[in-house]
C-alpha cells in the first residue's frame, strides 16, 4: 500500500536518512549484489578505492537526494552501490542496483544517492 499523505511519506523518508545515526551516509561500490551485509565491495586501484561521504538533503513528498560523490575504482565491473555508517567497517544500511559499469582501466564512477518513499 502506498502512503497517500505527502507529509507522512516525508516523515518516513526522513527516518530512512537517519538509519546510519546521522544525515550522512558513506557510499560504496560493489562488483555484485552485496546482499544484506555489504559483500563484494570494490577494492584496489591507484588512487585506492574508498567509500565516500554524502549528505542527505530534506525533500518533500517522501523524496530524498544526497550529494553526488566521485569514487575511484580499479578496472572491473560494478553493479551496486551501498550505504554504510562509516568510512571503514560500520553497519551496512542499504543497497541499490546501478547501471552495470565496466571499466577497462582505473577510473571514477559518480553516484548520486536518492530515496523515494511511496
Amino acid at each position: 500500500m502506498a502512503i497517500a499523505v505527502a507529509t507522512s511519506r516525508q516523515a518516513l523518508a526522513d527516518a530512512y536518512k537517519l538509519l546510519g545515526g546521522a544525515s550522512t551516509v558513506w557510499v560504496s561500490l560493489h562488483t555484485s549484489d552485496p546482499g544484506s551485509t555489504g559483500t563484494a565491495e570494490a577494492a584496489g586501484g591507484s588512487p585506492a578505492y574508498a567509500r565516500k561521504q554524502a549528505t542527505w538533503t530534506s525533500g518533500t513528498g517522501g523524496v530524498l537526494t544526497a550529494t553526488q560523490v566521485t569514487i575511484d575504482v580499479a578496472a572491473g565491473t560494478y553493479t551496486h552501490a551501498g550505504f554504510w555508517t562509516a568510512v571503514t567497517g560500520g553497519t551496512f544500511v542499504d543497497k541499490v542496483a546501478i547501471t552495470s559499469t565496466t571499466l577497462g582501466s582505473q577510473g571514477q564512477i559518480l553516484v548520486t544517492p536518492s530515496y523515494a518513499q511511496s
